[in-house]
């Protein structure tokens, strides 16, 4: 199973970018895709999932700029980021927990997101 993130960059204050995370190989079920993050000098942390069913949970301090989303075919999970701050400025990482013949977990390489002016 392989993760590729992309759509990362560099954005001005205020700006939007859309992150996707493509999976390949023999994945199974997929159950829940998440975003993580990790900014400079702190741990990383969870910003969204989302269920095979498309159930959400998106944390409090970006749930009015960000929306999760996935496309089941595509094997693909998606970050609408808008309205981006710096302190946005981290590296996202993608994450997924599925089953194939055991339940398995795996994270992507990351793309690094900058907010700066």
């Amino acid at each position: 199973v392989q993760l590729q993130a992309s759509g990362g960059g560099l954005v001005q204050p205020g700006g939007s970018l859309r992150l996707s995370c493509e999976v390949s190989g023999s994945m199974g079920k997929i159950f829940n895709m998440d975003w993580y993050r990790q900014a400079p000098g702190k741990e990383r942390e969870l910003v969204a999932q989302i269920t095979d069913v498309g159930a959400t949970n998106v944390e409090d301090s970006v749930k009015a700029r960000f929306t999760i989303s996935r496309d089941n075919a595509k094997n693909t999970m998606y970050l609408q980021m808008n309205n981006l701050k710096s302190d946005d400025t981290a590296v996202y990482y993608c994450h997924i927990r599925g089953w194939s013949d055991g339940h398995y977990q795996y994270w992507g390489p990351g793309t690094l997101v900058t907010v700066s002016s």
